[in-house]
């Protein structure tokens, strides 16, 4: 059996074991038996391994993207140039997807009007964090300390070092090249590490899936169905729709094995509902099964964990939505146009902010005068949602990948095809 079969198996039982333990909750309450599953089955082993799961995969983020780029932009050699330009493409192509993403949104919303009628209640309190001012971003992205910046997992900071690094190690001559062969090699030994942690997959997915839809449960879905429904659709509309025709169109590459290749990724994405997290998986795949080059890859990738955000895009449209006809707010063409805007520019000058969904979901409220505590009303089933769009912003990543590739002369169609790659 393929480890992606295996994978899809362990998310459809993890699933299957949650909801069948939350749907039998509140019949079996008060025994002693579901008191013992909770605390020492659900709320134990699961919980325990789906955390060391997703620490593992964590750990390897920071050297992989470090180690990765670094080798990438030493290969450029005498081409260093073409990372500016590349960089050009990759940004606008973020900006681009993320833009349309929450045009699909704000289309699907009004269409379907899931906030219509003002008959819903808070579920929980919510107190919006505040985000960082624009010209504390554009400093921030540059690092005073490197290592600092390896510690606190600061990814646009370890990004401009590291092709700082490799630019050096390019200009250095011999010394360049003794030093790009340890990397190099080391390259080669955290990806080893990547593919073990992939073989363990399938139990770290049961884990997080069973014990996150055993606490959520499908209560709230129901009580917002249209809202959830309307996002869902958005992202589906987004990753089958606008990722595919920009791949078929522009790279002229077939839009159906791309969806086969990127299998993994998607339900890592969908499982950890973290696309940093997902990185390493997302990376060894462009690579290995998509064919895109290390020097592209290694920049693409850990730019787009930290700055795409297509999926928290499309949910920040709907929510916007819901929560002016919940409030029964007029918003006038111009306040959707700066919905777009803002909620585009968010997606960069947010990025690396903890819970970065629900805090520029807070500014872009805050630009079209809709109240904040209207979050409240969604947060419920924000995490459930929070797993889709993970798996659209991934998908994503890996889209502009190609397409960057295809540009660039940096794409092996050989292995994106599978022609001399073995399926896996």
């Amino acid at each position: 059996m393929t480890l992606t079969n295996k994978i899809f198996i362990a998310m459809a039982a993890g699933i299957a074991v949650g909801t069948l333990g939350n749907f039998l909750q509140p019949a079996l309450h008060g025994s002693q038996w579901v008191s013992l599953l909770e605390t020492y089955f659900f709320f134990g082993a699961l919980e325990i391994v789906g955390k060391v799961f997703i620490a593992s995969l964590k750990v390897l983020v920071v050297p992989l993207v470090f180690v990765s780029l670094v080798c990438g932009t030493a290969s450029l050699g005498g081409h260093n140039r073409r990372m500016g330009v590349m960089a050009g493409k990759t940004i606008a192509l973020y900006l681009l997807t993320t833009a349309i993403a929450i045009s699909i949104a704000l289309t699907l919303a009004l269409i379907i009007e899931p906030g219509a009628g003002n008959t819903y209640q808070s579920t929980s309190e919510y107190q919006s964090a505040e985000p960082p001012a624009l010209k504390q971003v554009l400093v921030n992205i540059f690092p005073s300390n490197p290592v600092k910046a390896m510690a606190e997992g600061n990814m646009l900071q370890v990004i401009v070092f590291a092709i700082l690094f490799g630019v050096a190690i390019s200009r250095a001559r011999e010394y360049g090249e003794r030093i790009a062969g340890a990397f190099s090699a080391l390259n080669e030994i955290i990806m080893e590490m990547v593919k073990i942690l992939m073989q363990l997959a399938p139990y770290g997915v049961f884990c997080l899936l069973a014990k996150i839809f055993y606490a959520t449960g499908f209560s709230l879905i129901a009580q917002l169905l249209l809202y959830f429904l309307t996002v869902m659709m958005a992202l589906i509309i987004h990753a089958t729709i606008i990722y595919t025709s920009l791949l078929a169109f522009i790279a002229k590459l077939n839009p159906l094995v791309f969806l086969k290749r990127i299998r993994p990724v998607m339900m890592f994405g969908f499982a950890t509902a973290s696309s940093n997290a997902t990185m390493p998986v997302t990376l060894e795949v462009a690579e290995e099964k998509l064919g895109v080059k290390n020097s592209v890859a290694s920049f693409t990738i850990p730019l787009g964990a930290t700055i795409n955000m297509d999926g928290t895009a499309i949910m920040q449209g709907v929510a916007t939505v819901f929560i002016a006809q919940a409030y029964q707010v007029d918003i006038s063409l111009a306040g959707y146009l700066t919905v777009i805007l803002t909620a585009t520019l968010a997606s960069i000058g947010a990025a690396g902010v903890p819970g970065v969904g629900l805090i520029t979901l807070a500014l872009v409220l805050q630009q079209v005068g809709l109240p904040v505590e209207g979050i409240a009303l969604i947060v419920g089933v924000d995490r459930l949602l929070d797993m889709m769009r993970t798996a659209v912003n991934v998908t994503g990543d890996s889209a502009v990948s190609c397409l960057v590739a295809k540009s660039e002369g940096a794409l092996d169609e050989e292995i994106f095809y599978g022609r001399t790659l073995e399926q896996k």
